[in-house]
């Protein structure tokens, strides 16, 4: 009889464990074995018999404790399950994952492991088959290699498919010089730096920068969001000495770097203003009163005071018109075209260094316009003229002309007569 593999792993060592050997139950043990002691596994005293306290326990029969002679069966099968589950290890083993990184255009060889040159072997990349064209015995050989080919490469052995050896390949490009920039948009606590690579290397790149004042070097405190992007504090306002900061940047085909010098002043610049809003002025046809805030990051607007650019164009030009504003965070225009629809913004810089911000977001805005007035045409005119003439016309009665009642020919005379009246009386009243 043979046991499960669980059975056959050591269990961890604890105290007191009992020594198990093979023997006979029939035989009994040698004198001074001992039945180990089970009242802590929830087993009376009561059981005297050992059959009974390892039938309990499941103990297979020939399994005894102090026994002189070992059972060669139950010993054979457990040494061929074994070797059976050694064996199954070995080939269902995961070998230790790789990762490669190439070049763009690079010819790339890959080898199966500890294989021969000569040994059978299959290749798959991301689990689909790889032509044998670019195999070289065991080898692969990818010419020419660009993005496409990135993936996870696996070599089996014959056709058992033993896998033997795996490696990830990413193909990149080492990094390009990267382009740093420095700013200081909440003067006087401190600047910023942040960068970012010209051209994608499509690989993981590292970047390190440093930052030095003089001959001191100063902690540029990463920011989480955006990740490209580190924090300055200022430790001497009004230095004249210069700052030099170095950003490197470096992946696993190469590195690269690049350094700015600068002077304190020169990168002070503010963000947009903010909050910008234009609206007409009413019963001015040619006015716009344009308002603004000063942008929220800048810390001190009292002590370090901000002047604003404006400018603004109809939309059916392409000039814009600008005005300079010294103080105040409002400003009416007053040579708008009437009726014609503006688009505004404003900028923002500090009064002595620096300079100028980004433009605000655009805003849009048409002067007052009169209400229009109902006019009466000249075809009205001639119209209700008509309806009028029409509304006094007495329209024809037969009692006016009663061919019945009027007997002769005095009949037309009166007709006629009466005829007349009546638009004699009409004339009266045009």
């Amino acid at each position: 009889m043979c046991w499960s593999l669980k059975e056959l792993i050591p269990p961890e060592p604890v105290q007191k464990q009992p020594v198990v050997a093979w023997g006979s139950a029939e035989s009994g043990g040698k004198e001074g074995a001992k039945i180990p002691d089970l009242s802590s596994e929830g087993w009376s005293s009561s059981q005297k018999n050992p059959l009974d306290v390892y039938e309990n326990l499941g103990t297979p029969q020939g399994l005894w404790t102090g026994g002189e002679m070992a059972n060669p069966v139950p010993s054979a099968c457990c040494m061929v399950l074994a070797a059976v589950v050694v064996v199954y290890a070995q080939r269902h083993s995961q070998p230790d994952s790789h990762t490669q990184f190439e070049r763009v255009g690079a010819d790339v060889t890959m080898k199966c492991g500890s294989m021969d040159w000569d040994a059978a072997v299959t290749w798959t990349v991301n689990g689909t088959d790889i032509d044998e064209s670019h195999l070289n015995g065991s080898y692969l050989i990818l010419k020419n290699v660009d993005l496409s080919q990135s993936g996870q490469y696996s070599c089996y052995e014959g056709s058992a498919w033993h896998l033997k050896y795996q490696t990830t390949l990413k193909v990149g490009t080492p990094p390009r010089e990267p382009v740093l920039m420095c700013r200081s948009n909440n003067y006087p606590k401190g600047f910023y730096c942040s960068w970012h690579l010209p051209t994608p290397t499509y690989i993981p790149n590292t970047f390190n920068i440093s930052v030095i004042h003089g001959t001191k070097e100063m902690v540029c405190e990463k920011d989480a969001v955006p990740k490209n992007r580190c924090h300055i504090r200022y430790l001497q306002l009004f230095s004249t000495v210069k700052y030099k900061v170095t950003l490197t940047v470096t992946n696993a085909l190469g590195k690269n770097y690049t350094t700015v010098t600068f002077d304190e002043f020169a990168i002070v610049k503010p963000d947009p203003p903010e909050s910008v809003v234009a609206k007409p002025v009413p019963n001015n046809p040619r006015r716009l009163e344009v308002s603004w805030q000063n942008p929220s990051s800048w810390p001190d607007p009292e002590s370090f005071p901000l002047k604003f650019f404006l400018r603004y164009r109809p939309l059916i030009l392409d000039q814009w018109q600008h005005v300079e504003l010294s103080d105040g965070t409002s400003h009416t225009i007053t040579d708008a075209y009437a009726g014609k629809e503006y688009i505004i913004q404003v900028a923002a810089k500090d009064n002595d260094i620096g300079t100028w911000s980004d433009w605000s977001v655009a805003v849009h805005a048409t002067p007052w316009t009169e209400e229009p007035k109902h006019l009466t045409t000249e075809a009205q005119i001639t119209e209700t003229t008509s309806a009028s003439t029409s509304s006094f016309m007495a329209p024809p009665t037969t009692k006016i002309c009663d061919k019945g009642a009027v007997v002769g020919s005095g009949a037309v005379a009166v007709c006629w007569t009466a005829g007349l009246v009546v638009a004699a009386y009409s004339v009266l009243f045009i």
